[in-house]
Parts: structure tokens; sequence; C-alpha cells
């Protein structure tokens, strides 16, 4: 089962990749994430902002940016 990818924000990156490990509820105050490097995370959310969900590896490298699924901040970084 492959959760989808959100970014998380980080105060040394700017913005880490991570992969929902657990579904998330509407009223959950943690998003159970896991980083890249493979720690485990409970993210704490605001259900009204939940993080920016991440594009498909297909789409990394994307000369034309509207053809992003998801154009926010780190979707334009990380390309």
């Amino acid at each position: 089962l492959q959760y989808n990818r959100v970014w998380i924000p980080d105060n040394e990156e700017v913005w880490q990749s991570a992969e929902i490990t657990k579904n998330y509820k509407a009223g959950d105050s943690f998003l159970h994430v896991q980083l890249e490097d493979g720690t485990d995370l409970s993210y704490p959310v605001d259900p009204a902002a939940l993080p920016p969900l991440r594009n498909p590896d297909i789409l990394v490298g994307e000369n034309d940016l509207t053809a992003l699924s998801y154009l926010h901040e780190p979707a334009v970084l990380h390309n």
C-alpha cells in the first residue's frame, strides 16, 4: 500500500519530502509520515492547512511548470 507524498517545512532544508504512512482522518492533530531518510515523524497539522502534496516523480525536471499536478513553493523549488 502506497500513500501520498507531501512536503514538510524544515528549518535547515526549507522543505523535506515525506510519505504519509497512516490514513489521515478529518480532525486528526498529527500526520504520520516517513522522511526520505527513513525517519518516522508525527507531524502536527492544522486541518485547515495540510502540507502541500508532492508531484509524481515523472514530473521532476519538467521544463513547463504549468504541467505540474501541484504548483506551489516546494514544487517549484524542487523542480
